[in-house]
C-alpha cells in the first residue's frame, strides 16, 4: 500500500493511497468531534450538524444543488457521525475529483445554516428517532449503551432525543461546529487514481485557510459498576430482542488486536461460536452476533440475539455460557489459527475498493497519528495467543460488569436478574 502524508502548518493533516488499477477516487473528511464531545443539554448537536452542512452554502444555496454536482456523473456524497467522530466521503470518477472535493469543502467551510432549513431538519431528525424506537432490533443497542454507561456521554444515543434537538437554535448547532471543527482535529484522507500532492493543494486553498485553535476536548468515561444491571423494556413484539453488554479496553490499548481476535472468535462467520451454538446446535435465534468498540479512553462489547419470548432465559444463559468458556478455557490452537487467517481474508476483500483504503488510512491517521499497513495489521493478528487470549478475557468477562437488556413482551426484570447473579 503507498501511503503518503503531509500536515499543513495549521495542523490539518493530508493522507493518501494512489491505486493505479481503478478509475474511482473516494475522498474523506474527518472530523475528531462527535457525540462524547457535546454538553448534555445539546445531545444530538453533532448529528445535526451532520444534517445541516448539505443544506446550502453562499454559493450553493439549496440541498439539490450540492448533490446534483456530484450525482450528475455517478458520484455518491454521504457523511455520518460516531460518538467520536464525524466524516464527511464523496466516491467519484477520479476525473471528477477536484470538483467534488470543492462541492464537499463548500459545505463544510461556507454553510449557511439558514433557519427555514434548520426547522425542516429538525423534523426529520424527530422521524429518525421514531423509526429507531420503532424498530426493536435497532434501538436495543441504544438501551444496552445506557445501561453499561448509566448516564454518561459516552452512552448517549448518537441521534440525541427530541427533547434535546426541539431546544437547539441555530445558534447552538454553528456554535458546536465553530468550537470543535478545528484544523487540529481534521484529517483528508483520499485514495484510488489521486495525485498527493494535487490533493494537497487542494486542501490548502480550503482547509489549508482554516486558523488554528484548542477545542475542548471530551468528558473522560469511568467504570463504577459493582454488580450485573438489568433493563427490560415491555412491548408487544413477537421477537424478544437481547443484548449483553460489557465494558471492554480503548483503542489506544496495546491489547486491542486481542479483544478483536475474541471478537472474531465469538461472531465472525458462520463457522463462529456464538452462530454454532445459539443458532446451529440449539436453534434459538435466527440473528446472533458480537461486536467490540474501542473508543479513546475505553471500549465495550455486545452481543444481541433475537428470540421467541418463551426462549429468552435459555438464549441469555447459553451466550453467558460462551462467555464462561472463552474465559476459563484456552482456545485450542486450531480455532486460533482459523481466526487468524478469516480476520487476515477479511482485511484483503475489504480493501479492494478505494472508499475502503481511504477509511483504513485517514481513519488510523485520525486515531493513532500513524498508519500501519495491511501486512503491519496481519503481523499484529499472528502474535496474538491463546494465552493473551484467556487473559484479556478474564479482565472483561467478570459477572459484576455484565449488563441486559431486553425489549419484548415482559413487564419486570426479576426473572432476568437471576440469570447475572
Amino acid at each position: 500500500m503507498d501511503i503518503q502524508r503531509t500536515r499543513l502548518d495549521n495542523g490539518v493533516r493530508v493522507v493518501t493511497s494512489r491505486m493505479d488499477h481503478v478509475r474511482s477516487a473516494s475522498l474523506i473528511i474527518y472530523i475528531k468531534a462527535g457525540a462524547r464531545h457535546e454538553p448534555d443539554e445539546h445531545a444530538g448537536v453533532s448529528h445535526f450538524v451532520e444534517h445541516m452542512v448539505f443544506k446550502g452554502t453562499k454559493r450553493r444555496p439549496d440541498p439539490i444543488s450540492i448533490t446534483r454536482e456530484i450525482e450528475e456523473f455517478g458520484g455518491v456524497v454521504n457523511a455520518g457521525t460516531s460518538r467520536e467522530h464525524t466524516s464527511y466521503w464523496i466516491k467519484v470518477p477520479s476525473v471528477h475529483l477536484e470538483k467534488s472535493y470543492d462541492v464537499l469543502a463548500d459545505m463544510l467551510l461556507e454553510s449557511t445554516f439558514r433557519e427555514e432549513e434548520l426547522e425542516k431538519e429538525r423534523r426529520v431528525i424527530f422521524e429518525e428517532i421514531h423509526g429507531i424506537y420503532d424498530t426493536p432490533d435497532d434501538y436495543i443497542h441504544d438501551v444496552i449503551d445506557e445501561l453499561v454507561w448509566a448516564g454518561q456521554p459516552i452512552g448517549r444515543p448518537i441521534i440525541g432525543s427530541e427533547a434535546t434537538i426541539r431546544s437547539m437554535g441555530r445558534d447552538d448547532v454553528l456554535g458546536f461546529m465553530r468550537a470543535n471543527y478545528h484544523p487540529n482535529r481534521v484529517v483528508i484522507s483520499a485514495a484510488g487514481n489521486v495525485d498527493h500532492d494535487r490533493v494537497v493543494e487542494m486542501v490548502e486553498r480550503t482547509f489549508g485557510q482554516l486558523p488554528a485553535g484548542t477545542p475542548p476536548d471530551l468528558v473522560p468515561s469511568r467504570i463504577s459498576q459493582t454488580a450485573p444491571r438489568v433493563k427490560v423494556l415491555e412491548r408487544t413484539t413477537e421477537e424478544a430482542h437481547i443484548a449483553l453488554g460489557l465494558p471492554g479496553i480503548a483503542y489506544t490499548d496495546d491489547r486491542r488486536q486481542v479483544q478483536d481476535t475474541i471478537d472474531a472468535i465469538l461472531s465472525s462467520g458462520m463457522s463462529s461460536r456464538l452462530f454454532e451454538e445459539i443458532r446451529e446446535r440449539r436453534g434459538l435465534a435466527y440473528a446472533v452476533f458480537s461486536y467490540f468498540r474501542g473508543y479513546q479512553d475505553a471500549g465495550q462489547g455486545v452481543i444481541y440475539a433475537g428470540t421467541d419470548p418463551g426462549k429468552v432465559q435459555e438464549t441469555v444463559s447459553a451466550v453467558i455460557e460462551e462467555l464462561w468458556r472463552i474465559r476459563d478455557e484456552r482456545v485450542p490452537d486450531e480455532e486460533l489459527a482459523r481466526t487468524r487467517e478469516l480476520r487476515k481474508g477479511r482485511i484483503s476483500l475489504g480493501l479492494e475498493d478505494s472508499r475502503a483504503v481511504a477509511g483504513w488510512i485517514g481513519s488510523q491517521e485520525l486515531l493513532f497519528d500513524e498508519i500501519l499497513t495491511p501486512d503491519q495489521v496481519m503481523e499484529e493478528i499472528d502474535a496474538v495467543t491463546s494465552e493473551q487470549v484467556q487473559e484479556l478475557a478474564r479482565v472483561l468477562m467478570r459477572p459484576d460488569r455484565l449488563n441486559l437488556a431486553i425489549i419484548g413482551p415482559f413487564s419486570d426484570d426479576d426473572k432476568f436478574r437471576t440469570l447475572l447473579e
